[in-house]
């Protein structure tokens, strides 16, 4: 059985625990929780960079970072496939996905700095990451309508993203000004991948 070192809060993990579930092998993983910034972490045994999420597979490889799981997982079932075959359309998949984490990536940062002691802090870096955040959504808005209902990786990503978001920073709705990402996001987050995958209040 693989193993699935992981945080719950992560949206990375998220992101690959949906990817999990829309490929049906959520009963193929171990799941272990893991504590990334623990001085006791021995994490870095099985990836150096000290990061979750990390995949142990059966023949003792250990995949990381998150595009490389949910690739890797994608060739272990037999439904459709949520990386497209060569073309347009695994362009556009993968272009969404660097979209959107590239928008956890900047939140991430954000919430980093702004947990820093007083004095340290750069309201100009956190104003950085708000602003890359703003505009990868006002990007996602403007392609808004032609997001499929039917899951690719790079949709799966964009939900994992805005719900991060919605559960970082629910304090700054994204939505206003951005309808057609709003109606996506209200009709894919009804997906059982979604909904199970929900970080704990």
């Amino acid at each position: 059985m693989m193993k699935l070192r992981y945080s719950p809060t992560s949206p990375y993990v998220r992101k690959v625990m949906m990817v999990l579930i829309e490929c049906g092998l959520d009963d193929a993983v171990e799941l272990i929780r893991t504590d990334a910034w623990s001085p006791e972490t021995d994490l870095p045994a099985d990836n150096p960079l000290g990061k979750v999420p990390a995949l142990i597979v059966q023949d003792g490889l250990t995949l990381f970072d998150s595009p490389v799981i949910c690739e890797y997982l994608d060739t272990l079932h037999d439904g459709a496939r949520l990386f497209p075959p060569p073309g347009p359309a695994r362009w556009t998949a993968l272009r969404q996905q660097a979209l959107a984490d590239g928008i956890c990536d900047a939140a991430i940062l954000r919430r980093l700095e702004a947990n820093r002691p007083d004095g340290e802090k750069s309201p100009a870096w956190m104003e950085r990451q708000r602003a890359a955040v703003a505009r990868a959504c006002d990007a996602l808005e403007a392609e808004a309508a032609s997001l499929p209902d039917q899951m690719t990786i790079g949709t799966v990503a964009v939900l994992a993203a805005l719900g991060y978001l919605d559960f970082r920073f629910g304090h700054e709705d994204w939505r206003p000004g951005r309808p057609a990402l709003a109606a996506w996001f209200e009709r894919a987050s009804a997906r059982d991948g979604y909904r199970r995958t929900a970080p704990p209040a």
